[in-house]
């Protein structure tokens, strides 16, 4: 049976609104596994996809409701929000994308060096890891982060640079975010396309004399 146009359209809207839900929830939750690895303090973008992911939720449940309920002005902003979103979203997922790894030590290292000893060292025994970066440029600040250094691989001595271990997680998460982001940015011009069709189209179930 081929359902009506409105029903047709009132039934892809919810459905595209379900999928931004599990979309904004994905990128919040990556973030947050990235963020438990102190690489938020580090690279402020994924602060960026948290807020994304959030709104993203939040106004897919808009979307959600009113496209159950066929809500002209819920509707209309979920519209306008809704590309705002995809605005953002395309911003942050290319931004996500563009950052090499040159970019990404640069600015590791600068959060490491306004970290105080207690944050280094509580950084170093939850990663398993001693000191930044092992290099010519930055060989005596790694001297002193392994004096300090109480992480369980020590007794080991077989220790790797916390550097290695947050910028594999980072790029790890980078590009999971970029990608969906980027890859699910684009449906939300479908999504604002199929809410003003729906939108502008008449509910079989209202009243004629009350559609507008």
């Amino acid at each position: 049976m081929v359902c009506g146009g409105f029903t047709c359209s009132k039934n892809a809207l919810c459905s595209l609104n379900v999928v931004y839900m599990l979309v904004g929830l994905l990128l919040i939750v990556v973030a947050a596994w990235g963020k438990g690895f102190g690489i938020v303090s580090s690279i402020h973008i994924i602060g960026g996809v948290i807020a994304v992911g959030f709104f993203l939720l939040l106004i897919s449940i808009v979307g959600l409701i009113g496209a159950v309920h066929h809500h002209q002005v819920m509707l209309f902003f979920y519209m306008v929000i809704l590309f705002i979103v995809f605005l953002f979203q395309f911003g942050v997922s290319c931004s996500c994308l563009a950052m090499n790894q040159g970019q990404q030590e640069k600015l590791l290292h600068s959060s490491w060096r306004i970290m105080s000893n207690d944050t280094r060292i509580s950084l170093e025994k939850k990663l398993d890891c001693c000191g930044l970066f092992n290099n010519t440029q930055l060989q005596t600040d790694f001297l002193s982060d392994l004096s300090l250094c109480g992480a369980p691989c020590v007794g080991k001595k077989s220790c790797l640079t916390c550097g290695e271990k947050m910028l594999q997680h980072s790029s790890e998460a980078l590009k999971i975010l970029g990608g969906v982001g980027l890859f699910f940015s684009f449906t939300e011009i479908l999504g604002v396309w199929l809410a003003m069709r729906y939108r502008n189209q008449k509910d079989p179930r209202a009243n004629p004399s009350a559609f507008l």
